[in-house]
């Protein structure tokens, strides 16, 4: 069983996994600093600053002054306002990883245009065939 474990964990495809994730892991770090220091002040001074993570109902009837009282004061609340800012925090990380990925895959297209461009024009499969034929025949 050891070495069965050992195969597994030598495999290409496990250690691939590993660097992913931990590559995904510093780069989700990049992209929510991305957004929370830059997209969103951008978004919070062309919304005038509104803020919808304090918006709730209160569930109790006690009519806490904000959401943070309420959560300390264990009152039930409904924070529609904290949902809302998720999805939108949701949606604005989408869009940047989006727009992420296209760039890279036009690097990566650029990358191995030049590479096949630069890459020498070798025979072509037909001159191969006609060299290995005209060799048959002598």
């Amino acid at each position: 069983m050891l070495n069965e474990f050992k195969a597994f964990i030598a495999k290409g495809n496990v250690v691939d996994l590993a660097v992913g994730i931990i590559i995904g892991a510093a780069f989700t770090a990049i992209v929510n600093s991305l957004v929370s220091d830059l997209i969103n002040p951008i978004i919070g001074l062309l919304t005038g600053g509104i803020d919808f993570s304090n918006l709730f109902v209160d569930l109790s009837g006690t009519n806490p002054a904000s959401l943070a009282a309420a959560r300390d004061a264990g009152a039930p609340v409904f924070a529609y306002g904290a949902f809302l800012t998720a999805v939108i925090n949701f949606l604005i990380i989408a869009w940047v990883v989006f727009l992420l990925v296209k760039a890279v895959n036009r690097l990566k297209a650029a990358t191995a245009k030049e590479e096949a461009a630069a890459a020498p024009a070798g025979p072509s499969e037909l001159d191969v065939l006609m060299e290995i034929r005209d060799s048959l025949k002598r």
